[in-house]
């Protein structure tokens, strides 16, 4: 490992070379089965030749010139993206952290139209919403937070999947502008809320006049069985964000707004120099004309519940488990105690796996796995359970 790399990761003492499809190849030539997916982003697995093919096209082409000028593949990518989503305009940044960053600003310029000095956001306990300083502060995770203060204020973190909470607040605080909420947490855990959780929280910012803003870095893009997984609980969001799977690995994150939340950002207001150039927006058009032309999202649903229902005939009854979750092809395995240890044993036996909040097996496969792959992973998982 190289003595210049700062250490800000505790990587795992493997390097891969050359990937296809759902597999990946270490520089020794040993073959993986990817469960993972690059932490959700590889949703049409490694080198898919559609999205290949367009990289290597506008690689030959264009690839910045600044958003001072149009950018064709820009454009056509928010008519995509808004059409898809029912939302009605779209900012174009790197990463899901500054997607997130632009919805803080949103609703930081809707409170200032508003007259409210001193606006909070709420956020919940075990969120993950990114690293910059105001998503770090956002997110509900305090471990994540030791040794970066003073940190942005603005913050209420409350209890996920409560919504008396939310109301009680409310009674509480007359600064509230937004909520910030992803339909299922990823990084906390696999944590999947009742089902009418999202569109009470919807109807309570309409009660208040507050912005919902929905964090979909990990279950937009098709990962739910649907496009977003705010289409499950049947709600539109004021603002928005998305990464991770939208452009297969290329870097791009997206902050769309609608209704009072389209027209806070004007020119000026926010920017970024390498948002929506046109290699990544190339890509992302790429992975979004392959989910459609291969019907990924709806085999995202029905293989998801398989996996699901497999899982649970196999390991509902063993007693370190816990609870097993889902929602499309996101699935948490919740142990009656820590089990890091699976992730060193999954990789020696060619899978990835990983696992979050301690104790919660995360699984996001590729989108684009066959049947066999789907039962390879369903076995190797459940024999490593069922060997603790």
């Amino acid at each position: 490992m190289s003595d210049h790399i700062m250490p800000t990761y505790a990587s795992l003492p493997i390097r891969f070379s050359r990937g296809l499809g759902p597999r990946l190849w270490d520089s020794e030539g040993k073959v993986y089965l990817d469960a993972l997916s690059g932490i959700a982003v590889c949703g049409l697995g490694h080198a898919h030749p559609v999205v290949a093919d367009a990289i290597c096209q506008q690689g030959h082409t264009l690839l910045h010139t600044s958003n001072i000028y149009r950018i064709e593949q820009q454009e056509l990518l928010a008519d995509r993206l808004c059409a898809l989503t029912g939302m009605d305009n779209v900012f174009f940044g790197n990463s899901g952290a500054e997607a997130n960053e632009a919805a803080i600003k949103i609703s930081r310029r809707f409170a200032h139209q508003k007259g409210i000095e001193q606006p909070l956001i709420i956020t919940f306990q075990n969120s993950f919403h990114g690293r910059t300083l105001a998503t770090l502060t956002a997110t509900g995770n305090d471990k994540v937070k030791q040794g970066f203060a003073p940190l942005p204020a603005g913050f209420l973190h409350l209890p996920y999947n409560d919504l008396e909470a939310v109301q009680h607040a409310a009674e509480q605080s007359d600064n509230i502008v937004a909520i910030l909420v992803e339909p299922a947490q990823g990084e906390g855990g696999v944590r999947i809320p009742d089902p009418g959780y999202l569109a009470g929280l919807r109807a309570l910012c309409d009660q208040h006049d507050w912005l919902l803003m929905t964090d979909e870095i990990q279950t937009g893009i098709g990962r739910s069985g649907h496009f977003l997984a705010s289409e499950i609980s049947d709600i539109k969001p004021d603002v928005l964000t998305l990464a991770k799977a939208l452009a297969n690995g290329v870097p791009i994150g997206a902050c769309l707004t609608s209704g009072k939340a389209a027209d806070l950002l004007g020119a000026g207001s926010h920017g970024s120099t390498f948002g929506g150039n046109p290699l990544s927006c190339s890509a992302a058009l790429a992975v979004l004309q392959v989910l459609e032309d291969e019907h990924l999202i709806e085999r995202a649903a029905t293989l998801g519940q398989r996996i699901h229902d497999e899982f649970c005939s196999r390991l509902q009854d063993h007693p370190l488990v816990k609870d097993i979750r889902h929602m499309g092809m996101l699935f948490g395995i919740e142990l009656t105690q820590d089990c890091p240890q699976l992730v060193g044993q999954a990789l020696d036996q060619g899978l990835l796996i990983n696992v979050t909040a301690g104790n919660v097996i995360r699984l996001l496969p590729p989108l684009i796995i066959s049947d066999a792959e789907a039962e390879q992973i369903v076995d190797q998982v459940c024999q490593l359970v069922l060997a603790l």
